[in-house]
């Protein structure tokens, strides 16, 4: 790893080196923060988590044949060199930040209140074509997720695909700080983490940190169909690249066609060309993804050939709107995570479905004050929408089940204060050859419904 001699992470960190004087010359492998995953040669940083304690394992990572560990207190055994500091968790940020700077690589920063991730797949896919892509995996987009992310670069690697997800005030200028996009793109500012951020302009303030330490010479991408990021006409004296459906953006699509759930077809607009494509992923929101990709690809070089070869060529998502066929049922595993507009999309992506159509949906989480309000508008909305068949499981979903009696009556409708029971009663209320839509905030762990159902 470049320059990461226990010499330069003892200053990185602050920290103080205990250890042999000619073993601080020597370059660290790797960088792990999970025992488990130490090699030879690797730094080990000893984080204190809600349930476990890095310290414990020290022993354990230098048997492994870890260089060096990070720690906040001394072990009582030492059995190599080990760098003392105030904070592992910081001293983990802080080398993230530092090995970075020393990589020649140009980093696509993504942001948003939906549809992160899905993006983050959409631009990876585009941009592979041309070049070696690393990026984000699983929900490494944090505090903690995004250093893990940057320390799995290698010097080879050409393009960085970085997801970076908050909740808070303040935790974007950090990721920035780690990060330093070369090219930045939102996909839309929501509701998500209502409770913290209290209304949209607070998400759109937050989420705009992200240009603290974004690179003036590199570019910024927004969905101009959003009327919070269609305001942001100015970046550090840039003016961004908007995409959208609407023709007053930079670059849009029209002749949306919907493959029901086999994908999306549309033409893309884009400097004065176009491009028809097919989306292997359904829903028409999947086409604001394929336009952020279709952007970031030609202002990195990519011809319109790659570009459509990468959008045709993106794989489906575990969590998000996968598409399971099963002999019994056709499953839509969409449980990563859930809040009011994704929620809204899933249902609309279910009525592409043929037959019909079940929808379990669970707590939205981190809407504050108006959660109520909005699990209560989404019953009203899957009903509206004439949705066969509504199970609602969580202490908030019932709130969702009310909806769904004021907002009309041919919806037959359930509510479970958890998974427990419903999964006791799924096959009197599911029918052979339902599609399933099964969706909520990652935390409700609704992946046990899907494994249930897909047996």
């Amino acid at each position: 790893m470049k320059e990461m001699t226990l010499e330069n992470l003892t200053l990185v960190c602050n920290g103080i080196y205990e250890g042999p004087e000619e073993k601080k010359g020597e370059k660290g492998t790797g960088v792990a923060i999970d025992s488990r995953k130490i090699k030879k040669g690797y730094i080990f940083i000893a984080i204190k988590g809600e349930r476990v304690d890095g310290h414990t394992f020290i022993e354990q990572v230098f048997e492994k044949g870890a260089l060096c560990v990070i720690c906040e207190e001394r072990p009582a055994k030492v059995e190599g060199p080990i760098i003392l500091v105030n904070c592992t968790l910081q001293a983990l940020k802080d080398i993230g930040e530092f090995y970075r700077k020393n990589l020649d690589i140009k980093v696509v920063g993504i942001t948003g209140s939906v549809g992160k991730t899905s993006t983050k797949e959409m631009i990876a896919s585009v941009l592979k074509e041309k070049y070696r892509v690393k990026k984000t995996e699983g929900n490494l987009n944090n505090e903690i997720g995004l250093p893990l992310t940057v320390f799995s670069l290698e010097e080879e690697d050409e393009v960085a695909v970085l997801e970076m997800g908050i909740s808070n005030f303040g935790e974007m200028h950090r990721l920035s700080k780690i990060a330093k996009p070369d090219i930045c793109v939102l996909t839309n500012i929501g509701y998500s983490h209502l409770r913290d951020l209290k209304s949209q302009d607070g998400i759109l303030s937050a989420k705009s940190e992200i240009f603290d330490f974004w690179n003036p010479e590199g570019a910024v991408f927004l969905n101009g169909d959003d009327s919070k990021l269609a305001s942001l006409k100015n970046i550090k004296g840039i003016r961004p690249t908007f995409y959208g459906f609407e023709r007053k953006n930079d670059i849009w699509a029209d002749c949306i066609e919907d493959l029901g759930l086999k994908g999306t077809a549309c033409t893309i607009y884009i400097e004065g060309d176009q491009i028809d494509v097919r989306i292997p992923l359904a829903g028409r929101h999947m086409v604001y993804n394929a336009l952020a990709a279709a952007g970031v690809g030609r202002y990195l070089g990519l011809s319109l050939k790659e570009i459509k070869e990468g959008i045709e060529s993106v794989p489906g998502m575990e969590g998000r709107s996968h598409l399971i066929e099963r002999e019994k049922y056709t499953i839509i595993d969409d449980c990563y995570n859930a809040n009011p507009v994704s929620m809204k999309a899933a249902i609309d992506l279910l009525l592409l479905a043929q037959g019909r159509k079940v929808a379990i949906l669970g707590d939205m989480k981190d809407l504050g004050e108006k959660s109520d309000q909005f699990h209560k508008e989404l019953g009203k909305y899957g009903a509206l929408k004439e949705i066969d068949v509504i199970v609602s499981i969580g202490e908030e979903a019932k709130h969702i089940y009310k909806g769904i009696k004021e907002g009309g009556k041919k919806t037959q409708a359930f509510y479970f204060y958890d998974q427990a029971p419903f999964l006791e009663k799924a096959e009197e209320i599911l029918k052979e050859g339902d599609t399933i839509l099964v969706k909520a905030s990652h935390s409700m762990n609704f992946n046990n419904i899907i494994e249930t159902l897909s047996k």
